[in-house]
């Protein structure tokens, strides 16, 4: 049976929302992020009427005002964000029963088998874009390919509202005239680098030997190269090396000081990857935390224990635990992550090792998983229950 893979991402989400929920919005540059006189902060999403204007994310809103003085700025609310992203994982989850969110705005869906239920691949497609705009009013970008990595790439080939469906057999020759900008899981640094030896589009590293790319860029990140231009199923430089990771991040529209607000942070974060990682195969005994800084200083940690991580409030304690050896009191917090690495295959015996205590948070989790996956308007979440 050959494999299909869907990936959806939802356009220009937050600005998305926004012009949803107030229609005077509508046809109208939206930039989400803060305010002109926000210090220091920066936009997370522009809406296409913004992006004319060269607004795009990351940018500051100081710039991003200069550009569009005429712009509707807002600070936005991630409670409302998270609902609607909800929502539409729920209609994800009617077309697969594998779905892998990878954000507040996208997932992967593997669609591999279901024709008897849907149709070809490209009528599935078809039928989950109109049934996120119904049922949400929001339009999502669809890639569909034999490989998660070429879907990714294809979904943002034509937005807003688009669908991109590369067929078997034309992985490659997608990949080939794309320029290495496209090329995901080729960072900042790696694109420098690229730059810097002349490497203008795809074409030009198909040209390089392997062992060339692995001289100039690394063995790994030459062969994640040289297999991500051949449209390979190589999903990205982290998993090259085999290190599979769950993660989420937050970034704030504000510098945050408060170690209580801080530390609650980093809780709503843990939910998001726990209640996700429930759904998954996988075990970790390893976590993550990054923190960025007010100046954009940015930290990162990872501690690896014996016992694997079955709740949320062991991942949040191992999280919490970490995050204060390296939180410098007293400096402004820009964006908090938190992730598991190392993810394993579940170890069916492992269960018997934890006590009752355990296994009920386990079981209430799960229960909670469950009831925002059938109604996601409930967004149920565990209380913070410690300091």
């Amino acid at each position: 049976m050959r494999s299909f893979f869907l990936h959806a991402d939802l356009d220009a989400f937050y600005a998305s929302v926004e012009q949803l929920d107030h229609p005077e919005y509508r046809g109208k540059p939206v930039i989400v992020g803060g305010f002109p006189g926000d210090r220091r902060s920066v936009v997370s999403t522009a809406s296409y009427e913004a992006r004319v204007y060269g607004v795009h994310s990351a940018m500051p809103v100081a710039e991003a005002a200069r550009l569009c003085p005429e712009g509707i700025f807002l600070r936005g609310s991630m409670d409302r964000y998270r609902e609607k992203s909800d929502e539409v994982m729920a209609i994800f989850s009617g077309f697969s029963p594998e779905v892998r969110q990878l954000s507040v705005d996208e997932a992967f869906l593997d669609i591999t088998g279901t024709e008897g239920l849907f149709g070809p691949p490209e009528d599935l497609a078809k039928k989950l874009k109109a049934e996120v705009r119904r049922r949400t009013g929001l339009t999502v970008s669809v890639g569909l390919a034999s490989n998660k990595y070429v879907a990714k790439i294809a979904s943002g080939m034509s937005k807003p509202d688009g669908l991109c469906i590369i067929p078997p057999g034309g992985e490659e020759a997608f990949m080939l005239d794309l320029p290495v900008s496209k090329i995901w899981g080729a960072g900042g640094k790696t694109q420098e680098v690229l730059r810097r030896h002349g490497f203008k589009t795809c074409r030009d590293i198909h040209l390089m030997p392997r062992e060339k790319l692995a001289a100039i860029f690394g063995q790994a990140q030459g062969t994640f190269l040289f297999r991500a231009v051949r449209g390979e199923a190589a999903e990205t430089f982290e998993t090259e090396r085999g290190s599979r990771s769950m993660s989420a991040e937050r970034t704030f529209s504000y510098d945050l000081y408060d170690e209580f607000e801080i530390e609650t942070a980093l809780l709503d974060i843990c939910q998001t990857i726990m209640f996700r990682f429930l759904s998954s195969s996988w075990q970790s005994r390893t976590v993550f935390v990054k923190i960025r800084y007010e100046d954009f200083t940015t930290l990162s940690a990872r501690e690896t224990q014996e016992r694997p991580i079955t709740t949320l409030n062991e991942l949040y304690g191992r999280l919490l635990s970490l995050f204060r050896k390296k939180y410098q009191a007293g400096r402004g917090v820009r964006l908090i992550g938190a992730g598991l690495g190392n993810l394993e295959t579940k170890d069916p015996e492992q269960g018997d090792l934890f006590d009752m205590t355990s296994k009920k948070e386990k079981l209430l989790e799960k229960s909670i998983l469950e009831i925002n996956k059938k109604f996601p308007e409930a967004a149920l979440k565990r209380l913070r229950s410690f300091r």
